[in-house]
């Protein structure tokens, strides 16, 4: 093993003197990674104070589904649009509190079937082109001309794709724990892969697929969510949504199992997850790498833990070398939860850079 301490160092970021001192740069090659670092002098920050929207909406966005949107910060703030994960996580009590709530309009959607958005868990109607259409609906009901887009997890990919489609209206983007879509990016999670890291939880959830099926246990467990029978496909949301809770953390999380499980996260999130990534997001394969190129002038933070089973490191790095104006900043002993006091903190550094970038 390479001691750390033989790593050369790189110069500090130039962009943002006071970012400087919180932080150091690594150069691996020619491309930077900021790496926030506990120094004497440095104080861990935490998220800013609970959200209160001053407004929210219901915005049908077809004759089938109606949108959950909230409106939270300053009215005449920099506008931001929050993209959750799952997809189907729908927004949590965490999202949007990276920003400064004096200084951003932060606006918040549960995505199609997630969260106060109705139906709920609903399938029909629910792909990723209808989803950045609600988007394009959402900044015209609210008159914004241009926003920050900002996602976390399957929300970077909606993030990201929204951007790719409509770069003229993305003044900036912030993204934690990056996940592509890609084939492999599912088959690692889902397959093989996680599995060697957490093989007795790995046992535990395959265990409910018959021998003869383990070679897919992602189709497995996705026909026995569509089962007619509901107690069969309960049991199969319950037993996806520990599997995942279970590789989010580096450190054993009950919370973070109790949170996955709740009624209102648990069938959402597994349908969900099942339909789309069933259908590999409903996006070409590599796509957003490929049209990289169209979001290759915005300003984007980006923020991944090194040690995200969920969505895994290398994601970040080829999104980063991807965009020459990304800065990626590694949370060292991080895994894929927001929550942890390293992630918050390198969460909010992130977004005080994108401030820097976009003023």
């Amino acid at each position: 093993m390479t001691d750390p301490k033989s790593y050369r160092r790189g110069t500090v970021n130039p962009v943002n003197p006071e970012f400087q001192n919180a932080n150091r740069v690594d150069k691996i090659g020619s491309v930077p990674i900021v790496l926030p670092i506990k120094e004497q002098g440095h104080t861990m920050q935490d998220w800013f104070p609970e959200r209160v929207p001053f407004q929210t909406h219901r915005l049908k966005v077809s004759d089938l589904h109606t949108l959950y949107v909230e409106e939270c910060g300053n009215p005449s703030g920099i506008p931001v649009l929050w993209c959750h994960g799952g997809p189907g996580s729908g927004i949590a009590p965490t999202h949007g509190r990276q920003f400064d709530p004096a200084l951003y309009h932060i606006i918040l959607f549960d995505q199609r079937g997630s969260g106060q958005s109705t139906p709920f868990a609903e399938t029909r109607e629910n792909t990723t082109q209808d989803l950045i259409a609600d988007i394009e609906k959402i900044r015209e009901l609210l008159k914004i001309e241009s926003w920050i887009v900002a996602g976390r997890s399957w929300g970077t990919t909606l993030a990201l794709l929204y951007a790719e489609q409509y770069p003229e209206k993305v003044r900036g983007l912030f993204l934690a724990a990056i996940f592509l879509c890609e084939k492999k990016s599912s088959e690692w999670i889902f397959q093989e892969g996680a599995s060697a890291i957490y093989p007795e939880a790995w046992e535990a959830f395959s265990a409910l697929v018959p021998s003869e099926k383990r070679t897919d246990i992602f189709a497995a467990y996705r026909e026995m969510m569509g089962d007619s029978d509901a107690a069969i496909a309960e049991k199969a949301a319950r037993a996806w949504m520990i599997w995942e809770a279970t590789t989010s953390s580096v450190l054993s999380d009950p919370a973070a199992v109790a949170s996955f499980t709740s009624p209102t996260v648990m069938l959402p999130m597994a349908r969900l997850e099942c339909h789309y990534l069933g259908k590999g997001g409903f996006i070409q394969e590599g796509q957003i790498l490929s049209d990289a190129s169209k979001i290759k002038d915005i300003p984007t933070v980006i923020v991944h833990g090194r040690y995200d089973m969920n969505c895994r490191f290398s994601e970040a790095w080829r999104l980063h070398k991807a965009l020459p104006r990304s800065t990626l900043i590694d949370v060292p002993l991080g895994g894929h939860l927001a929550n942890t006091p390293e992630s918050i903190d390198a969460q909010m550094r992130a977004v005080q850079l994108l401030e820097t970038f976009i003023k």
